[in-house]
């Protein structure tokens, strides 16, 4: 039986277990590098049409990285939330040298 998580901060141990392999982390760290340009983009162009873009660059780098390296299966399909949380908290914890990239 999977762990049942009603709070992030408990979520976010579970996550960074996820996260092993330094390649995933390094595929999750451009995915969401990514979506924030495409999203600060979008703010500036209002082109609806970047925002499919969105979903295709954050899951797409993070689900090859999980499934190719780290072989396990992402969070998000039981998570979808706390994980969505997780990939830009693990992204500012690259960004300060908490979390190795």
């Amino acid at each position: 039986m999977e762990k049942q998580f009603t709070d992030f901060n408990g979520f976010y141990f579970f996550y960074l277990s996820e996260h092993k392999n330094k390649i995933c982390r390094r595929l999750h760290f451009a995915g969401t590098s990514f979506v924030i340009l495409i999203a600060i983009y979008f703010l500036f162009t209002l082109d609806w049409v970047l925002l499919i873009l969105l979903p295709v660059f954050g899951y797409g780098f993070a689900w090859v990285g999980h499934f190719v390296f780290e072989k396990n299966r992402p969070a998000t399909f039981q998570y979808p939330l706390f994980s969505l949380r997780g990939d830009f908290v693990m992204f500012k914890d690259i960004l300060i040298g908490k979390i190795k990239f």
